[in-house]
């Protein structure tokens, strides 16, 4: 989680939100690293879960990342959540919970949902403190509330 910290920090030059994420491989050494990138690339995709996913995957020279694990600061929203599933990782964790768009167990939990092909282990709340605090900075800044809520 560390790793993706750092990372997150490296989204604030460009005046992303701070989201970090790795992609560790089955013995746990880091093979991704993302940060989120939509203000500066103006791509609505370009999460930071969804930019590791990539890297990992062309690393890996498939899309199937089995064996792996998505490190991510915050609780992945629709669409990080359902990269995740298809990307088969075997497990998510992340730091602070996202109540007002977390797919991962707050608002919807979109890994675990039984109607779909697979479903990996979710552990949450990895420096969940640290991670949050990252973001409320983050939006007292920029805008004026401390809400980590609803990125």
């Amino acid at each position: 989680m560390r790793d993706a910290l750092a990372q997150a920090r490296l989204a604030l030059p460009s005046g992303d939100v701070p989201i970090g994420a790795v992609v560790l491989d089955a013995g746990g050494s880091v093979v991704a690293r993302g940060h989120n990138v939509r203000e500066a690339l103006g791509d609505p995709t370009g999460h930071a879960e969804v930019v590791a996913l990539r890297e990992a995957a062309a690393l890996a020279g498939e899309w199937r990342l089995s064996g792996h694990t998505l490190v991510v600061t915050l609780e992945p929203c629709t669409m990080c959540a359902g990269a995740a599933v298809l990307a088969r990782v075997d497990r998510v964790v992340f730091g602070a919970y996202d109540d007002k768009a977390g797919a991962v167990g707050s608002l919807w939990d979109v890994v675990r949902d039984r109607r779909l092909n697979h479903r990996p282990e979710v552990v949450g709340g990895v420096l969940a403190e640290e991670a949050a605090g990252l973001l409320d900075v983050f939006f007292e800044e920029h805008r004026g509330g401390g809400n980590s809520q609803g990125i």
